[in-house]
């Protein structure tokens, strides 16, 4: 199995669509340079950010195939599978590795009805086995949280190098840094809390808000690790009010509005979904225009 270096902001990427539903490949290569030029110190594509659940497996190849063209080694890139049965993940993995990336990040088994511990056992274990690459466990569905007992199970698991903390839970963030930390990568996704999850040893940052705010992020990240907490504090702050005006159902629409307002054409979200309502951008552009992230 190959080794990764998942590491400080790891940030996701937008997948841009055009006027017919269409991924737009320019535009995604134009956002990766972006991302690139901020800094960061991975990018994952294919997330929930990427709208990885409204793609097919060949999109989602494809999609990867590019950012690990235009990263060209400069950093880890993570694909992401957001899908409900092994024989999908199986799938979508193969497709993922053939294109290049260096870890895969997987939801565990989602849809209404949960799978046991063990289940979510051998789900990861299998996908481990039969693709041999590294995995980050994407803690983020709010009814299928992977406890922290199942995760100690995890960790066995050779392939399973990371888990991405999400579902809005800083109790069980905190809980798998004071037991696991000296054991597995902990990624930070509670993006209104990057400040204390690194202050409390987060390994680093997998997370929607990067994707807007990257050059603060990463200097969030490095404040924190030079000990300075008067400028970390800063950041956060910062940061965090312009996460209030992204964070919502319709989060997709509200970052490509972001982005959109900074000058990154990043197209349309996935239909159904439809670009943020008028009075959605106005906010956010007051907000990033606060923040200093206005062109």
């Amino acid at each position: 199995m190959k080794s990764v270096n998942l590491r400080g902001i790891i940030s996701t990427v937008v997948t841009p669509f055009d006027d017919n539903d269409q991924v737009d490949y320019d535009l995604l290569r134009s956002d990766v340079r972006y991302l690139l030029d901020s800094g960061v110190h991975g990018i994952c594509a294919c997330g929930s950010t990427g709208e990885g659940q409204t793609l097919s497996a060949e999109e989602s190849a494809e999609i990867c195939r590019v950012v690990v063209d235009e990263v060209g080694g400069a950093v880890p890139v993570v694909g992401g599978i957001i899908r409900n049965s092994t024989a999908e993940v199986l799938t979508y993995a193969r497709a993922l590795k053939a294109a290049g990336v260096d870890a895969l990040q997987i939801t565990p088994v989602h849809y209404v009805f949960a799978p046991s511990d063990d289940q979510t056992v051998e789900y990861y274990r299998t996908i481990g086995a039969e693709i041999g690459l590294p995995i980050v466990v994407y803690n983020v569905v709010p009814w299928a949280l992977v406890r922290t007992p199942v995760l100690r199970r995890l960790i066995e698991i050779p392939e399973v190098v990371a888990i991405k903390q999400s579902g809005g839970d800083m109790h069980l963030l905190a809980d798998i840094l004071a037991f696991y930390r000296d054991d597995i990568t902990v990624l930070a996704a509670l993006d209104d809390l990057h400040y204390p999850a690194f202050a409390l040893g987060a390994h680093g940052a997998l997370a929607a808000i990067p994707t807007v705010t990257p050059r603060l992020s990463v200097e969030l990240w490095d404040a924190v690790q030079a000990g300075d907490h008067g400028r970390a504090r800063e950041l956060h702050e910062v940061i965090l009010r312009v996460w209030r005006e992204l964070d919502g159902p319709d989060l997709p629409e509200r970052l490509k509005a972001a982005l959109n307002l900074q000058g990154r054409k990043v197209g349309n979200p996935r239909r159904p979904f439809t670009p943020a309502a008028p009075d959605t951008v106005e906010r956010i552009r007051t907000a990033l225009d606060a923040a200093g992230l206005l062109t």
